[in-house]
């Protein structure tokens, strides 16, 4: 339960809650808001992130299964000297975007311009080679991209944390205290209007019996 806040009785403090409690009630209602449209956010970016990584996890079990039987039917020389010379270079570029005031990493890829995507003799290996090579070509781009939605789930899921914990704050702290406070001085002003009317109402009846 929230503790009481300690207030003056006095008209200006209670204008000066009203005040608070109006602030806190736009503010409660906008983080809100807010909570809400991160959370839909981070419902898409979540969906995208298992999408991704179940792609990720079947095309890489893929690429080494067929790797491992490149490798069982080849020599290891040779498997090494065709894989010595990558053909195709990336690079990244590393910034921010805006979710919602949550700043979350963008990657952009841009892959170097190559003739082929395999810098070896067809005659050299099997063809289980060119398919996992070909496979991990196209995975590469994919692990960086899960890579980026991962981290915008994560920092989104610490944001929306956070905002509940400043939502609950509002809700059940803040905005109760200052209800309570509000009532309080209230009541006491009241308590203090009748007060004055009983006093002036004897005064009046003490000058009517003189008179």
């Amino acid at each position: 339960m929230a503790s009481k806040l300690k207030v003056n009785p006095t008209r200006m403090e209670l204008r000066r809650l009203k005040d608070r409690k109006k602030t806190a009630v736009r503010g409660h209602k906008l983080l809100k808001d807010k909570s809400d449209e991160m959370i839909r956010q981070f419902l898409g970016y979540a969906k995208e992130n298992m999408r991704l990584r179940l792609e990720v996890e079947q095309e890489l079990s893929n690429a080494l299964a067929e790797f491992m039987l490149a490798k069982s039917v080849s020599q290891d020389g040779v498997i090494w000297e065709a894989l010595s010379m990558p053909a195709i270079g990336m690079e990244l570029e590393i910034g921010t975007k805006n979710i919602m005031s949550v700043n979350v990493p963008s990657i952009g890829i841009k892959k170097s311009e190559s003739t082929s995507l395999y810098p070896y003799s067809f005659a050299s290996v099997t063809s289980e080679l060119d398919k996992s090579i070909s496979t991990i070509s196209v995975l590469a781009e994919k692990l960086i991209k899960l890579a980026e939605v991962e981290k915008t789930c994560n920092m989104l899921a610490t944001e929306i944390e956070k905002n509940r914990r400043r939502v609950n704050a509002l809700e059940y702290i803040m905005i109760p205290q200052t209800e309570e406070a509000i009532h309080d001085i209230t009541m006491k002003l009241d308590e203090n209007e009748r007060g004055n009317i009983v006093r002036l109402m004897k005064v009046k009846t003490m000058l009517a019996n003189r008179e």
